[in-house]
């Protein structure tokens, strides 16, 4: 994606086109639109967080925070995501819409679509790197150009492991050496742009996680075999 979208996000003018069925929290779908230009996002407002007993309010940084991650390896998984202060219902997270057959999941990739495996692979290390705590099946999304996403990361980065998803088909693959490399930066200083959206236990967690990752070369089991999310898709 280029720079037109992060426009869009963070300067375009911001109009609530509905509500996102089946999100557990407020979730709706924005179009912003600079002069001639416009595009379809998707908008979380921190007044639309259902209270939680593990997160603090402001789940929107988190998906902010994820996002720059994603950037800062350099692995494009997250689509563009901004703070907005003045959105319609206030402060929150708009992330581009990804235009995609919501037909399609990772259960469906993983099995029909083979040549995704590597990108999938590449979510789950993500997911252990962030401590993604929801990673439900439609939370991964092919694009209509063939790119496949991750969204949905308002409940990562926890200081406490509390790692959640379904996607656990790689476990104990070893990690390519190309993403060790990727992710090794990390293991000794989490990107400003990331830390300051954390608090100090969840940068220090973070960065032991991917110390752990390089110590065992191998993408994370599920020893407990109760390490999903729900529902799973």
């Amino acid at each position: 994606m280029t720079g037109r979208e992060l426009t869009l996000l963070s300067e375009g003018r911001v109009e609530l086109v509905g509500r996102i069925p089946r999100s557990s929290n407020e979730t709706f779908l924005a179009e912003v639109s600079c002069a001639e230009d416009s595009g379809y996002a998707v908008y979380k407002p921190e007044a639309g967080e259902r209270p939680l007993s593990d997160f603090e309010p402001g789940l929107y940084r988190r998906e902010r925070a994820a996002y720059l991650l994603s950037e800062a390896l350099g692995w494009g998984l997250v689509p563009p995501t901004v703070i907005r202060e003045e959105a319609p219902l206030g402060v929150g997270s708009l992330q581009w819409f990804i235009e995609c057959d919501f037909q399609e999941h990772y259960f469906t990739l993983y099995e029909d679509a083979p040549e995704t495996h590597p990108d999938l692979a590449r979510i789950a290390l993500f997911d252990y790197v962030a401590n993604n705590t929801d990673r439900k099946s439609g939370h991964v999304l092919r694009g209509d150009d063939g790119r496949v996403w991750g969204i949905d990361h308002g409940l990562c980065f926890a200081a406490s492991f509390k790692l959640r998803t379904v996607i656990w088909d790689f476990a104990g693959h070893p990690i390519p050496a190309a993403l060790l490399e990727d992710i090794a930066p990390l293991a000794e200083a989490t990107p400003p742009e990331v830390a300051e959206l954390l608090d100090a236990g969840e940068v220090t967690a973070l960065e032991r996680r991917v110390q752990r990752l390089l110590s065992s070369g191998v993408l994370p089991v599920d020893r407990t075999g109760m390490r999903y999310p729900w529902p799973l898709v």
